[in-house]
């Protein structure tokens, strides 16, 4: 086997990518440096970050289902289907993406507020309040993260050899059993490490939580609503807490690592 001789690293891009590094690193590591260390297990164990990590865990859970419900057939849909405006469709799928959070929430509780523009008619019809209410929490999270999973569905979609579905196609397969026994299956790794992504960016929402579910402990508290209040009263409890996304975090990003940064 030849040996790849050593390339020469220019100065000029060396030193750039060096402070890059370090604008990236360095806060992470100062959070490290900063962790109240001797006392983790025991702030750990307090009410208030329990309940916080409780709430954010079932509702990033629930948010992540209701986007595999609602954002596999809209992947599919972009992915497999030739009809006007797709591009447009796709565009409105990214929209979240990039839109700041804050504005996010603000158009939530336009639509689903008691006075917008549907939700006047879910509370005068059903009786339903989505705003500063824990589904109003999975609603959120579910605006943010659902672009994550359309993204990877339909990118492992587009990948997917089709002859296996035009193979069940002509054994007699209709569309709904070819999509349920043949694409879903061949898409799967796709489907799961889009979910994984979705979950985790769910677990860290944080402007459109504020915004349309609020601040309120043990309904609409989140981790990421925790550290901001924890912020004003007690730094440590702030840095436990920034602790605990950074470890989830990293957790995923080292298991999805082959798939999402590329093989080392």
């Amino acid at each position: 086997m030849i040996a790849r001789p050593r390339q020469r690293v220019p100065l000029a891009l060396l030193l750039p990518a060096g402070l890059g590094l370090l604008v990236l690193v360095l806060p992470l590591l100062g959070l490290l440096v900063r962790a109240p260390w001797t006392s983790l297990p025991r702030r750990l164990a307090e009410p208030g970050v329990l309940t916080a990590l409780r709430l954010s865990l079932e509702t990033a859970t629930l948010a992540t289902v209701l986007c595999v419900a609602l954002g596999v057939p809209l992947a599919w849909l972009l992915a497999r289907v030739e009809f006007p405006g797709r591009r447009l469709v796709r565009a409105l799928v990214t929209v979240p993406l990039v839109l700041p959070p804050v504005v996010g929430g603000v158009a939530l509780l336009l639509v689903f507020g008691r006075r917008g523009l549907l939700g006047s008619w879910l509370d005068s019809t059903f009786g339903v309040s989505l705003p500063f209410t824990t589904a109003g929490v999975v609603l959120a999270e579910a605006f943010v993260a659902m672009p994550f999973l359309v993204i990877a569905v339909e990118g492992a979609l587009r990948g997917a050899d089709r002859r296996y579905e035009e193979a069940a196609a002509t054994l007699g397969a209709g569309r709904w059993t070819s999509f349920t026994h043949v694409t879903l299956p061949l898409v799967a790794p796709g489907v799961a490490a889009g979910a994984v992504l979705c979950w985790a960016r769910a677990l860290g929402e944080f402007g459109a939580t504020i915004t349309f579910a609020g601040n309120y402990p043990g309904r609409t508290q989140t981790m990421p609503l925790a550290v901001y209040l924890a912020l004003e009263t007690d730094l440590q409890a702030a840095i436990v807490l920034s602790l605990i996304l950074l470890t989830v975090s990293v957790g995923i990003l080292a298991g999805l690592r082959d798939r999402w940064v590329g093989t080392p």
